[in-house]
């Protein structure tokens, strides 16, 4: 895979002599949380970059391998993650942006490293979950139908996000209510079984938003099916996986 720089980007990250896999393997920086390590040694560690007023996420790796049918041998999981961006990119789903993606075979190392812009100004919905009690009504109502409006955006164009977690979810206030985008695309893929993928992917936001009541989950089916025509057919697929996932081991 070729080295990839935004377009947009380029100027800064040059401008700081940081437009390189070099540059950027090496920079100095503290971890903003433990970094994550494999079975077969390999590690993978997430940093804060600020660069004149613009922030960024910066995720290194090494020996961190995920193995597919297409790829036995395996590859670094930021390769997938930076392919799924640039898919979402093209098909106009909102979500997180690659300023620069690089991969390098080092003295039996396989390292890679993605910068990411980082969504200042966004708050993910885990974050509005501890207060939802005390939010307006309209306010709670503008942030489950923006969820569900980004969860049919997703589905409408054939993507199953994986993950679609509370953290996964950056919103933000506009003058429609609130825009939303995800992160975390390393586990998307295409949805091949319809309804099946489509609640697979619904039931772990639902069950993590736990202080979301009723009308809050009819809101977001409402939002996500585009209106309130079969919200109670996916109230029953929903609860019943609900079910399923709490009766087993």
């Amino acid at each position: 895979m070729k080295d990839f720089i935004d377009s947009e980007d380029r100027s800064l990250l040059e401008r700081h002599n940081l437009a390189s896999f070099e540059a950027l393997w090496a920079l100095e920086l503290h971890a903003v949380d433990e970094p994550n390590e494999s079975p077969s040694g390999g590690w993978s560690s997430v940093y804060r970059l600020d660069l004149d007023g613009h922030g960024f996420y910066l995720k290194r790796q090494s020996n961190y391998l995920t193995r597919s049918l297409e790829r036995p041998l395996g590859e670094p999981t930021l390769a997938r993650e930076f392919r799924s961006i640039r898919r979402y990119d093209r098909l106009g789903i909102p979500a997180m942006s690659a300023a620069f993606y690089a991969e390098r075979r080092v003295a039996g190392e396989r390292r890679a490293v993605l910068l990411t812009q980082a969504l200042d100004g966004w708050r993910d919905l885990d974050s509005w979950l501890p207060g939802w009690a005390q939010l307006a009504g309209e306010q709670r109502q503008a942030i489950v139908s923006a969820c569900g409006a980004l969860a049919r955006q997703v589905h409408e164009k054939g993507q199953v996000h994986g993950c679609f977690y509370p953290k996964h979810i950056f919103l933000k206030p506009d003058a429609d209510g609130f825009a939303a985008q995800l992160i975390d695309l390393e586990k998307t893929r295409p949805l091949f079984f319809g309804e099946r993928d489509r609640t697979k992917d619904l039931e772990p936001l639902l069950r993590r938003a736990n202080p979301w009541n009723d009308d809050d989950i009819v809101g977001f089916l409402t939002a996500y099916l585009g209106s309130a025509q079969n919200v109670d057919h996916w109230l029953q697929r929903l609860t019943a996986r609900f079910k399923d996932k709490a009766q087993r081991p």
